[in-house]
């Protein structure tokens, strides 16, 4: 708690004589303008700033008696400073000095040069994730060598987190998509009378593409945000330069884990989610297309391969490592206070979601050239 400072105040016993008193800092100097003002607007020849009452003075009330000073010099009239403190003279001196120096203004920039600034930004960014990734590659080659390092109950402990505690909702939006899908599909096979066909659309939809990618973006905002947090959160407190001091490599305590269990939890997610999203497709097909459930399940074991499930789980497998690294490492980017974790969190979310997409789309892609 601050302690009770009095007010600035200036008096004027006489034309051209200005007494200071009180405390003229940033906490008291508030609503005394129009008195630092007159000080400026006198008209006689000499004005006298009187200091012998002054309690105490700070940078902002030298810079503010200054500016002042400077206003009745330009004006061809003079100043003169009375019984001041030894100290305040030095702060004015010091002040009076550097007022005439130009306050320096942000370099204007161009929308190119903006452009390429982000792009040399995002270039580092790229480059410094490969970097990332070849030291958790580095990590689980040692690992390998040295099975007795693996800290299996770590491993565990993060697929229960990061799968089972996410079965409830990749299972309720994995439900409404798959209603969503042949609800669509419904309106339009029905014109054509090709309303069976809603099974191969629920199918194939679901077990290749939304099903990966849907619960892959659950878990980037779920799992992968967590990861960046926690270790944001130690990188703050110092904890990964404790573990570095004690011999433990960070990597191989706190990314691989990460690492292994998503791969796992992932693709067990995924054929969850493909199992509610495909009855969500076959309620809706009951109740819109009155195709019954063993019809719907008969022709989809018949017209359904089982590489659709593979590919979707292969895609999850790769979602899986990418959401894993991408918030561990920005997680280890982490910088200077708890704004910058919340920052990176951001940012590993959308990174992963975008990175996730973009892979998706390659796959699909790859697919298309292959005949898959």
């Amino acid at each position: 708690m601050l302690p009770m400072l009095s007010p600035a105040d200036i008096s004027q016993p006489q034309d051209g004589l200005f007494v200071l008193s009180g405390c003229w800092t940033v906490h008291t100097l508030a609503g005394a303008d129009q008195k630092i003002a007159a000080i400026g607007n006198s008209e006689a020849v000499e004005v006298v700033i009187d200091g012998s009452q002054l309690a105490t003075i700070d940078s902002l009330g030298v810079w503010l008696l200054q500016q002042q000073c400077k206003k009745i010099r330009t004006a061809g009239r003079s100043v003169r400073l009375l019984d001041w403190p030894v100290n305040s003279q030095k702060l004015l001196d010091i002040v009076e000095n550097q007022i005439d120096i130009p306050v320096l203004r942000a370099a204007h920039r161009s929308f190119l040069e903006k452009i390429g600034r982000n792009a040399e930004a995002g270039w580092q960014g790229m480059f410094a994730l490969l970097s990332f990734i070849g030291e958790c590659v580095l990590a689980l080659v040692r690992i390998g060598l040295r099975p007795n390092r693996w800290r299996w109950q770590q491993v565990f402990k993060y697929i229960e987190i990061s799968g089972f505690d996410a079965l409830p909702i990749v299972g309720l939006t994995a439900f409404l998509l798959g209603i969503v899908v042949a609800y669509q599909g419904a309106d339009q096979l029905r014109l054509y009378g090709a309303s069976i066909f809603v099974v191969d659309l629920v199918g194939y939809a679901m077990l290749r593409e939304f099903s990966p990618l849907i619960t892959a973006i659950i878990i980037a905002g779920r799992s992968g945000s967590a990861y960046a947090a926690q270790i944001g959160t130690m990188v703050i407190t110092e904890e990964i330069d404790g573990m570095r001091t004690i011999g433990i490599e960070p990597v191989e305590f706190l990314v691989l884990p990460k690492i292994i269990a998503l791969m796992v939890a992932l693709p067990l997610l995924t054929v969850f989610a493909d199992l509610t999203g495909v009855f969500g497709g076959m309620f809706m097909a009951r109740s819109q297309l009155d195709i019954s459930y063993h019809e719907f399940l008969a022709r989809f074991g018949s017209k359904i391969g089982l590489s659709a499930l593979l590919i979707g789980v292969g895609k999850a497998v790769v979602f899986a490592a990418i959401i894993a690294i991408v918030g561990c490492y920005q997680g280890f980017r982490t910088k200077g206070n708890a704004d910058s974790v919340g920052r990176q969190t951001t940012r590993s979310v959308v990174q992963s979601i975008f990175i996730v997409i973009i892979l998706d789309s390659g796959f699909s892609v790859i697919f298309s050239i292959l005949g898959i």
